[in-house]
């Protein structure tokens, strides 16, 4: 029985997709644009309140991330709030959990949020990225830190 349940559970967490599910009236969060302009760099956040947020590009999500009480009226206290991260693959354009996925630091191409960090679902694909567009670093999303955020903001 024990076998059978974990067989489920493990089964579930694989078909487990996310969608994006933006409209040309859906604005980031942060920047105030429309995401649909360049849907490659969209990223998502859900909140356990069941509110949805969206970003023009992984570098504004990741401010969000770091600093939720600059949007007070969001209501997001602490970790416990967010309930899926996702951003887009830059190469499949398929929404991914952010916390698993890879972002390239230095590239030569920007998003709508101008310097970013576009990300990608394997680390193949952002060490190709990287080689094509000179890349400087390949990071993980614990890597990110809100000092690299406003340094990519040119906020240091």
């Amino acid at each position: 029985m024990i076998k059978i349940i974990l067989a489920i559970v493990l089964a579930s967490s694989v078909l487990l997709s996310y969608e994006m599910n933006f409209t040309k009236e859906t604005k980031c969060l942060v920047r105030h644009i429309e995401v649909y302009k360049d849907p490659k760099w969209v990223s998502k956040i859900e909140l356990t309140n069941s509110k949805v947020l969206f970003f023009s590009s992984p570098k504004s999500m990741i401010e969000f991330y770091h600093q939720p009480g600059k949007w007070f009226d969001v209501g997001v206290k602490s970790e416990a709030d967010f309930k899926n991260i996702l951003v887009t693959d830059f190469i499949t354009l398929k929404p991914i959990n952010a916390k698993g996925a890879f972002y390239v630091y230095g590239a030569n191409i920007i998003s709508p949020a101008g310097d970013d960090l576009p990300a990608f679902s394997t680390y193949a694909s952002a060490q190709k990225y990287s080689k094509e567009h000179n890349g400087k670093r390949i990071m993980n999303f614990k890597d990110i830190s809100d000092a690299l955020i406003r340094l990519l903001n040119g906020r240091i």
